[in-house]
């Protein structure tokens, strides 16, 4: 018995990466999978090299299970309806959505381009938008359903050469918190989880010095797509019914819940403030509590486990 016997599920992305292991890890648990993939470049360009996401499915169906292709755009919103009714259409039914379809197009913000902006906003937020969307009617309907996706700690805590890539990641935050808050009443759950995984986009990094060699070398070691795939596909299935609205970091075979913002500290002034004063007093009293500027690594500074 696996724990998604029975169930559908569509996984975005599913050709390469953290997308290929959930596709792969929920079809062993019993699901029946919709491997959703463009074929396209980390910078999102058509690359035409063979059909991954049909490998995949085949791959499926050789461990016996059921697999089907779709090879629209997350980012195309006629293309995200046609993989829910693909779904429906196929395996009669669809239960979750696994969305960790993504680009890359890194550059420092005062260098970036409109299209670059354009381009990652299109297919990490628009792109769990429009996936939602189309999907989130027929869970209400049939009073189930789970949503996975994807967020970063590059938006979470932040990373130097990544505004567009941190601020779609943000949206997608706020935008599963809501979908949670709304389906609660109806049983549909949304969760978001930032993966520590080498992966196509990880592979981009630039390597300058031993330094940034060596963090390379342990993304590829320690940090693997394969070890993504368990909590995402947990989250899809029933055992998992109470957990919604949360933001999950995998990083290795370490899991961490994440904090969301609330407040820290706050002060009244029955005068009012003055810009004098909210500096000399409100800021200075705050400061201690001030989040600094630190990238990623500087949160999680120890190796994996």
């Amino acid at each position: 018995m696996g724990q998604l016997d029975g169930k559908v599920v569509l996984v975005t992305g599913a050709a390469r990466g953290i997308g290929r292991e959930c596709a792969l890890l929920a079809a062993k648990e019993g699901a029946k999978v919709v491997v959703n993939d463009l074929g396209a470049s980390v910078r999102g360009d058509d690359e035409g090299i063979g059909n991954p996401a049909q490998d995949v499915a085949d791959e499926i169906a050789a461990m016996g299970g059921e697999a089907v292709v779709d090879g629209h755009s997350v980012s195309d919103r006629a293309g995200a309806k046609a993989m829910v009714e693909l779904a429906l259409d196929t395996f009669k039914g669809l239960h979750a959505v696994i969305n960790p379809a993504g680009i890359l197009r890194d550059k420092m913000f005062h260098k970036m381009d409109d299209a670059d902006w354009d381009a990652v906003l299109d297919v990490h937020l628009n792109g769990h938008f429009n996936v939602a969307r189309a999907a989130i009617n027929h869970f209400r309907d049939q009073e189930e359903g789970s949503f996975v996706m994807f967020t970063s700690t590059s938006g979470l805590i932040g990373n130097l050469g990544q505004a567009n890539y941190a601020a779609a990641k943000m949206g997608i935050v706020g935008l599963s918190r809501i979908i949670a808050m709304e389906g609660a009443a109806k049983n549909v759950r949304s969760n978001v989880i930032a993966p520590f995984a080498w992966t196509r986009m990880i592979a981009t990094i630039p390597v300058k010095d031993e330094a940034s060699a060596k963090r390379v070398e342990a993304f590829q070691k320690n940090m693997r797509a394969d070890q993504v795939a368990p909590p995402a596909v947990a989250l899809c299935g029933p055992s998992a019914k109470h957990v919604s609205g949360q933001i999950f970091t995998v990083r290795g075979n370490e899991i961490f819940l994440m904090s969301q913002p609330r407040p820290i500290r706050g002060m009244a002034r029955l005068e009012g403030w003055t810009p004098e004063t909210v500096v000399d007093h409100a800021f200075k009293s705050m400061s201690p509590q001030f989040t600094d500027l630190g990238a990623t690594a500087s949160v999680f500074n120890w190796d994996p486990v």
